[in-house]
């Protein structure tokens, strides 16, 4: 039985009671929540080392680190090292989007080396393992992967099964046209047979394999835009509309099931779109990539896109895909898989600020405590990267030629420092008032 299954009948799990301690929340809530289909679990009974992680609007947001090699950049082993430096960031999650050879022996790797559920997009090694300059998609064989994927270990699959035939014109209206790589694959084999979705024509098929195996479906969003011009387009909510069908034919044969969100939208209609998900989905967790909110940022579309992560997260999702500086440039380095994860774990946690998630500030309460005692130590704990943090005021206290005490730090110094003399002042008024 899936966690789904077992959760419509009553049944608390083992990994649902991990949830709620991690979460903070009663077994029942957490198992309510998966029984509605508001939470997933995502969890491949075959991926034995990996601990349950929660995802839905009654948990912390989580944050997901995609990995993976490309034809023409990295390998086995430094996906292996990239995975490591995300993990140790904080990443919730992880998917092996690569392509190309040895996929199966890449993903083993990340399978045995992650205690985090692992996510693929089946497309790629279908693709990866036909022949020829275009290779054609083949629909049986793309149906052959997703079970030895499966049967392997994978945890969650991103699946484009809501891009239809009615909707690919709308998007060759488009700026940018089609940028998801699984969107434009689907489109292009629909074209070229004038035929309908394979995935979606196999749904109940492909079901059959995931429920066997408690495999969650990411629903993809092929027709995601891939720039501010194509945002919240028909195009896009066509497809959001389709996919809402699919969540519920998922329900029903007991496969948990998320949805994943765009892309490029323009900060005011961030809200929009999380709430008109939450809506057409029947609030399936949203898992959304950024969004990224202005398109001339190359190089910082880690902080571009954090900050759409921070108002998806405060207005509707619970999973947040991150971006690193290397987006829209290249593949991105083990620094910059870094600098992204640390980027998602800040709009994540803004994120539960900002909708009162209960005891979401409590860390931040404690780090002001820290700063207002000049508690160093217990800052860097606070801190979300405490190398970093610590790696920094010890660099200012190498170069100053100032006696440094722990009271105060090289940005105003000790006559000008706020914080020593709000502490007299502190003293002078508990004078005043005893």
């Amino acid at each position: 039985m899936t966690q789904l299954q077992y959760a419509r009948e009553g049944v608390i799990t083992e990994a649902m009671r991990i949830v709620a301690a991690d979460e903070g929340l009663e077994p029942e809530v957490v198992r309510a929540a998966v029984a509605t289909g508001e939470a997933v679990r995502p969890r491949n009974i075959h991926h034995k080392n990996c601990r349950p992680v929660g995802v839905g609007r009654l948990f912390t947001t989580k944050i997901n680190a995609n990995l993976g090699r490309s034809m023409t950049h990295s390998g086995k082993g430094d996906e292996l090292e990239k995975l490591e430096i995300a993990l140790k960031a904080g990443a919730d999650f992880v998917m092996d989007l690569s392509v190309g050879e040895d996929i199966k022996a890449i993903r083993q790797g990340m399978l045995d080396a992650s205690d985090k559920p692992l996510g693929t997009v089946p497309i790629y090694e279908t693709i990866s393992r036909l022949e020829g300059d275009i290779p054609e998609m083949d629909p049986s064989f793309l149906l052959d992967v997703i079970k030895a994927q499966a049967e392997q270990g994978v945890d969650f699959m991103t699946l484009h099964a809501g891009l239809l035939l009615k909707h690919i014109p709308l998007a060759m209206k488009r700026l940018m046209g089609i940028v998801s790589r699984g969107g434009a694959i689907m489109a292009e084999w629909m074209m070229e047979h004038n035929r309908e979705n394979p995935l979606y024509v196999m749904w109940d098929k492909v079901l059959d394999i995931l429920v066997e195996h408690d495999v969650t479906v990411s629903l993809g969003d092929g027709l995601r835009p891939g720039c501010l011009a194509d945002a919240s387009d028909l195009a896009q909510f066509g497809e959001l509309d389709v996919l809402g069908e699919l969540v519920e034919k998922c329900r029903a044969k007991g496969v948990q099931v998320m949805v994943e969100g765009p892309g490029h939208v323009p900060f005011n209609q961030i809200q929009m779109n999380m709430e008109r998900q939450q809506e057409v989905c029947k609030k399936a967790p949203f898992y959304v990539l950024g969004p990224v909110t202005t398109d001339i940022a190359p190089g910082y579309d880690h902080i571009v896109s954090a900050i759409g992560a921070t108002a998806a997260a405060t207005y509707g999702a619970s999973l947040l895909c991150y971006v690193t500086p290397a987006e829209h440039l290249g593949l991105p380095d083990g620094e910059e898989v870094h600098q992204g994860c640390v980027a998602y774990k800040i709009a994540a946690h803004a994120g539960d600020v900002a909708r009162g998630l209960a005891h979401a500030r409590d860390i931040d309460d404690e780090m002001s405590k820290a700063r207002r005692d000049f508690d160093w130590d217990k800052q860097f704990k606070c801190a979300l990267d405490p190398e970093r943090a610590k790696a920094r005021w010890l660099k200012t206290r190498a170069f100053t030629d100032e006696a440094h005490s722990d009271d105060h730090c090289s940005m105003c110094g000790k006559q000008f420092c706020a914080v020593r003399t709000s502490r007299r002042i502190r003293e002078l008024a508990a004078k005043m008032n005893p």
